[in-house]
């Protein structure tokens, strides 16, 4: 096969770089959004809700109340949840939060790396990851009409 095949090849083959079910969770470096201090990503032995946000996003606004439920609700059971601001000025993101009641963990990623491994394409981006950290389900976007779902798989994967 000649260069000029392998590129049109290359150029033309259905490769995809976003994360899939199965995988692994992404290691990644964590920043608290206030406090400056390190946030790790958590451990297998629990399910992990990661959630990719941004300030400037309307469904991020609504999805954070839907968050902080699931969290309240599943935090003592084996849940839990983390979600990452993308904004370029963390300070945007801030100002947002002061507008949300959620106390779960808010992570910045200052070099951007963590929303790169996850393939984040589209805010929100969220990401269960099963008690082994096997990515288990996906959901771009946030959908109100799809809360009683996305409850039924943590409650799933606490089961497991």
């Amino acid at each position: 096969m000649n260069k000029i095949s392998i590129i049109l090849l290359l150029a033309f083959s259905p490769i995809s770089f976003a994360i899939d079910t199965g995988a692994s969770m992404p290691a990644c470096t964590l920043t608290d959004i206030s406090k400056n201090s390190d946030v790790s990503m958590p451990t297998s032995g629990k399910v992990v809700y990661v959630d990719f946000w941004a300030s400037w996003c309307a469904p991020c606004a609504k999805s954070m109340p839907f968050l902080e439920e699931l969290h309240q609700k599943f935090k003592t059971k084996g849940l839990d949840v983390i979600a990452i601001n993308v904004d370029d000025d963390k300070a945007d993101g801030i100002k947002f939060l002061e507008k949300m009641n959620v106390t779960f963990p808010i992570a910045t990623n200052p070099d951007s790396t963590c929303a790169g491994l996850f393939s984040v394409q589209t805010m929100p981006s969220s990401y269960l990851f099963d008690k082994k950290g096997k990515l288990r389900y996906i959901e771009l976007g946030f959908f109100s009409e799809n809360r009683n779902d996305v409850t039924q798989k943590v409650e799933k994967l606490l089961a497991e």
